[in-house]
């Protein structure tokens, strides 16, 4: 979904209003360094690009290797950064890629809510292999129908959710086939896509608490949100309205509905109302939306229908022996959060290496103190043979 210019002024026109509310604020809490990139190529694309992003620079250098910025997801995709993009959308000539080696823009989009029939069929050419986030959640690929007795997916900029209508947590779920077409959604898909950068990952998806359809006691609630920022973990919202699963479009009678996506990257409470801090997908800088509003965008209604939670795991990245020492390394979460009411800034996630002299049966003790540098150095003692873990502590 993309606002209109008088639409994001209506946002701007709102943004003061809230942020003189900061000054007397119960809470204040939020994750940094986290990536506020606009629009391009789909908002589920974008914001998972937000999200991915934050992940290269907090502990898992490989999600983005590609020439801008140093191979370092920039903060913003602007100017000499705009090569981020191809994180969720690779294009043939575009950030490092070959000028003849199509890339999910040259094979799936043509222009925004375009329902035809996508460039590399009418081209009659094969699909590149699958390279970017935007090819593994689905986005703008018109291959699917039926999906959950909602919509069939996607016209150009959308993506698609499985969500459990009971309002319970699914966790790691993975879509059902069409004959032997696979089905992508976007939490399935961003596993699937940490996988292909070499890493492992879990994902859920529930309903929020507030939506009318999801079932009294059930959903994902405020406190919730708490406590994943809380633990170093960004959420993906997706807004949708609540009357309709689909639409008539041109030549698509069951078209994928209204939806957008926000980050949500920390909260705030003043009086006891709850808010959350958001990358809204168009590169609005610092906002904040009502946990429960009707709509969290302007001319629309843009309710949260559900959450979508990552969370990357460690791994393993180097053990190197020099002397009587030996050096291990490891990928992970690597979180900070601030409270912009005390001013402080703390780490998150904190890491214990283990070590046990066999495998079977093993017996694991701890090696050093905890860290949150993702680095240890130990005396090799005795030149016996060990095994090495690293344990991400709760």
């Amino acid at each position: 979904m993309r606002t209109s210019p008088i639409q994001t002024l209506l946002l701007l026109l709102v943004a003061p209003v809230l942020i003189g509310l900061q000054a007397r604020a119960d809470v204040d809490v939020q994750l940094t360094g986290v990536p506020d990139y606009p629009w391009v190529y789909g908002c589920f694309g974008t914001g998972s690009g937000n999200l991915m992003g934050y992940w290269d620079r907090h502990g898992f250098p490989d999600f983005y290797t590609g020439p801008t910025a140093g191979g370092v997801a920039p903060l913003r995709n602007n100017s000499t950064n705009v090569g981020i993009r191809s994180l969720w959308a690779s294009q043939a000539g575009f950030d490092g890629r070959p000028t003849g080696a199509h890339g999910h823009v040259n094979d799936y989009y043509v222009d925004y809510e375009f329902t035809g029939t996508d460039p590399y069929i009418t081209a009659n050419r094969a699909e590149h292999a699958a390279d970017c986030i935007g090819d593994f959640i689905g986005l703008n690929q018109k291959r699917w129908t039926n999906m959950n007795n909602e919509c069939d997916g996607n016209i150009d900029g959308y993506a698609f959710v499985f969500w459990d209508t009971n309002g319970t947590k699914r966790v790691n779920f993975i879509p059902p086939p069409q004959g032997t077409n696979a089905v992508k959604d976007i939490p399935s898909g961003l596993r699937a896509w940490t996988r292909y950068r070499g890493y492992e990952a879990d994902s859920f998806s529930q309903l929020v608490s507030f939506n009318p359809k999801c079932p009294a006691g059930q959903g994902f609630t405020f406190e919730d949100v708490k406590a994943e920022i809380d633990a170093g973990y960004p959420l993906l919202t997706f807004l949708q309205g609540y009357t309709a699963n689909s639409r008539a479009l041109s030549g698509m009678p069951k078209a994928n509905p209204s939806i957008h996506a926000m980050l949500i990257y920390g909260y705030l409470i003043y009086g006891g109302v709850t808010n959350v801090y958001v990358r809204d997908g168009y590169g609005g800088g610092e906002e904040y939306r009502n946990w429960s509003t009707i709509s969290w965008l302007s001319g629309g209604s843009y309710p949260v229908r559900g959450v979508i939670g990552y969370h990357p795991k460690p791994r393993m990245r180097s053990i190197n022996i020099s002397g009587a020492d030996v050096t291990i390394s490891w990928d992970g979460p690597s979180s900070e959060l601030y409270d912009d009411l005390t001013g402080t800034t703390w780490p998150v996630h904190f890491y214990q290496l283990e070590k046990s002299a066999a495998l079977d049966p093993a017996d694991f003790q701890p090696v050093g103190p905890p860290t949150t540098v993702r680095t240890l150095t130990i005396p090799d003692c005795c030149g016996a043979a060990g095994y090495y873990r690293v344990r991400l502590l709760p």
